[in-house]
């Protein structure tokens, strides 16, 4: 397993930004992508964003594209989320997740963390 942990979240107003941090206290070979991944109350878990350690690639989730950033510090093995113009609907608790696929799918994530709620007001 790969220990994840996520800091960052809180209460921020619509419109503002929040950036989420993601640290991994260790490295292994089943570990090529890290993905964000929300679920709100009464709602499935939703993919955010994924990036891969080795080259930075990225996908985005469509209802976050284009307000949403993610990166990586290989040196400091963890990976942000930069998370700007918030709407109300964002908000959930956000996970990041770590597996050996570049993948939109919750399920092709080995090891998570323990989620950190992001509430965006009106």
């Amino acid at each position: 397993q790969v220990p994840l942990v996520e800091s960052g979240g809180g209460l921020v107003q619509a419109e503002g930004s929040l950036r989420l941090s993601c640290t991994a206290s260790g490295r292994t070979f089943r570990s090529y992508a890290m993905g964000w991944f929300r679920q709100a109350p009464g709602k499935e878990r939703e993919f955010v964003a994924t990036i891969t350690w080795s080259d930075g690639l990225t996908s985005y989730g469509d209802s976050v594209k284009g307000r949403f950033t993610i990166s990586r510090d290989n040196a400091k093995n963890t990976v942000y989320l930069q998370m700007a113009s918030l709407k109300p609907e964002d908000t959930a608790v956000y996970y990041c997740a770590t597996g050996p696929l570049f993948s939109r799918r919750a399920d092709m994530y080995n090891d998570w963390g323990q989620g950190t709620q992001v509430t965006v007001s009106s």
